[in-house]
């Protein structure tokens, strides 16, 4: 069954379109960084892998369906969404002269952040497997408990 016959398709959840809005603006202004600046062209590389993730790991976490691997998704895309929302500072820092466009990344970001609170709020905290490292289990299971089987 493809992704298009399918109605848990993640492309159609509010949250991986905004992160392909993002992704697709944070294009627009790599676009717009010379070439020839290696410095800036590093940068336009960190920006562009950061926002990919944006989409990626909600897909992953939708497939992957499990609350600890949903949370470990989430972390990393709020790792990816606060980086990008600070690239700003790097672009200015090296001289890119359109970085006033940059707003509107950041404008796109906080809008992201209200959609993932409500995407984070629906994760099921019955569907896990115990993180034995604990960072990734629902409220009230250690690392130390054993899985329900």
């Amino acid at each position: 069954m493809s992704y298009e016959e399918n109605d848990n398709d993640p492309r159609q959840l509010p949250i991986f379109k905004k992160g392909q809005e993002i992704l697709e603006t944070v294009r627009l202004i790599g676009n717009l960084i010379p070439e020839d600046d290696e410095m800036l062209q590093d940068i336009k590389g960190h920006m562009l892998s950061d926002a990919a993730l944006l989409t990626v790991k909600v897909a992953g976490a939708e497939a992957g369906d499990l609350y600890d691997i949903r949370m470990e998704a989430a972390a990393i895309i709020r790792k990816a969404a606060r980086d990008l929302m600070v690239q700003n500072h790097s672009l200015d820092m090296h001289g890119f002269k359109e970085v006033r466009y940059y707003q509107l990344v950041r404008d796109l970001i906080e809008e992201y952040r209200l959609l993932f609170i409500d995407w984070v709020a629906g994760f099921d905290t019955n569907n896990y497997i115990v993180d034995q490292w604990g960072l990734f289990n629902p409220p009230g299971i250690g690392p130390f408990d054993e899985n329900d089987e």
